[in-house]
């Protein structure tokens, strides 16, 4: 029986006043999305394996949660909700060529153990702006991005900027095979530049090409960063991906936002179907990332609709432990009241409560326990964070317990149609 109490590894309950909390910098987060014209969506759960398959470009599949339906179809529990989105963009805007904003929350589900201690069900919060390819878009996804931290009450963040075009157009002018080209991508992308200088050391390559790869641990800054890469190559794929990120620098710079910007080009995403601009977002308190997203303009054509998209996801459980580990204040509505009544008051009780909740007060009715006084209600109520409590001493008066100031009062109720 006591197994039957403990979850399995990698997931966790999340309930009182951590839930609410978590709920209310989640309904904050996604009125900056409405704010931004973003239209809610759902997709479900699970879904057929092949729409989060590698060849997508999503989830390896050792690390997605497997079954099967009656039909013996393969199954997942989704990974990313991207890919999701991208289906229903095929599927309910094919005709479409506008801009589309789309936004969501929802649980994923990893089956990895490459992060130990890591929940392996995450809630995310995301948007996805489709049919849209310009520089404009890119910029005010990460301006969207910006205001989702700075609502949920965090302050001090980067984000950290790429651009996965800049490293294709260094590797198309290698020529090297699709192996060796990952196994450098992989180096970079967890930079591990150690394993990477080994690795371009060996290769048959132009010097310039070299420098190149072994100037990645050195990709990263500002603006002057920018310009630093401009004399490293000569490609222009490479020169117009650095042009992109200068546009969207500029376009940002707009809402004055230049200080939560960074730029890195070691940011190569493990999705293969980011296709331009890729981003980060860090803040103090994690380990890891609380938001990535980036431009990925070929994934839509797998489903059948050809338009380019960019998106992002915040991982809502990091950055629920960041807002934590921060002190971040996250001001709960404790405006709740009880009414306690004895039985013989229960049509008055209910009658009261139905009134007061129609002008949106949020109400608990219980009725008092002959095992319970009223001190025992009053503990309650502050545990619980109630604002106060209605006490009922007869069918029109109440003695009113307010649990900020711990003072009592008593009231005559009006206007109310009592039994």
């Amino acid at each position: 029986m006591e197994k039957l109490l403990h979850t399995p590894e990698g997931v966790r309950d999340i309930y009182d006043n951590e839930c609410r909390k978590k709920l209310k910098v989640l309904k904050k987060m996604h009125h900056v999305l409405s704010l931004y014209s973003y239209n809610d969506i759902q997709t479900p759960t699970f879904e057929f394996f092949d729409i989060f398959n590698q060849d997508k470009g999503s989830a390896a599949s050792n690390e997605m949660y497997k079954f099967f339906d009656r039909d013996n179809n393969t199954l997942v529990l989704r990974p990313d909700i991207t890919p999701s989105i991208a289906r229903c963009a095929a599927k309910y805007y094919a005709d479409e060529e506008l801009p589309i904003r789309l936004c969501y929350q929802g649980n994923t589900f990893f089956n990895t153990h490459n992060h130990q201690g890591k929940l392996k069900e995450i809630t995310q919060l995301g948007a996805e702006l489709l049919n849209d390819d310009s520089s404009a878009a890119d910029a005010e996804v990460i301006a969207t991005v910006i205001d989702c931290f700075l609502a949920s009450g965090i302050n001090e963040f980067q984000i950290e900027i790429g651009e996965v075009d800049f490293f294709k157009g260094i590797l198309e002018e290698t020529h090297l095979d699709a192996k060796t080209g990952n196994e450098i991508r992989d180096f970079i992308h967890n930079r591990n530049f150690f394993g990477l200088e080994s690795l371009i050391r060996e290769l048959d390559l132009d010097e310039k090409i070299k420098k190149v790869f072994l100037s990645f641990d050195q990709l990263f800054g500002g603006l002057e960063m920018l310009e630093q890469a401009k004399t490293l190559v000569a490609n222009p794929v490479s020169q117009k991906a650095i042009e992109r990120l200068e546009k969207v620098y500029k376009a940002l710079s707009y809402s004055g936002y230049e200080q939560y910007i960074s730029f890195d080009f070691s940011q190569l995403s493990r999705y293969e179907y980011y296709t331009g601009v890729v981003f980060r977002g860090y803040t103090y308190g994690t380990g890891d990332a609380v938001v990535k997203g980036g431009r990925y303009n070929n994934l839509l054509k797998q489903y059948g609709k050809d338009a380019p998209a960019i998106g992002f996801a915040f991982y809502i459980d990091d950055l629920m432990m960041a807002i934590s580990r921060q002190k971040v204040e996250v001001l709960l509505d404790n405006s709740d009241n009880i009414i306690l009544y004895e039985i013989n008051q229960q049509c008055s009780a209910i009658r009261l409560a139905n009134h007061l909740r129609k002008s949106d007060r949020k109400i608990e009715l219980i009725r008092k326990s002959k095992k319970k006084d009223v001190a025992d209600y009053i503990a309650y109520g502050k545990k619980n964070h109630f604002s106060g409590m209605f006490l009922l001493t007869s069918d029109t008066t109440v003695d009113v317990y307010d649990f900020v100031s711990d003072e009592i009062g008593s009231a005559l109720i009006e206007d109310i149609d009592f039994c």
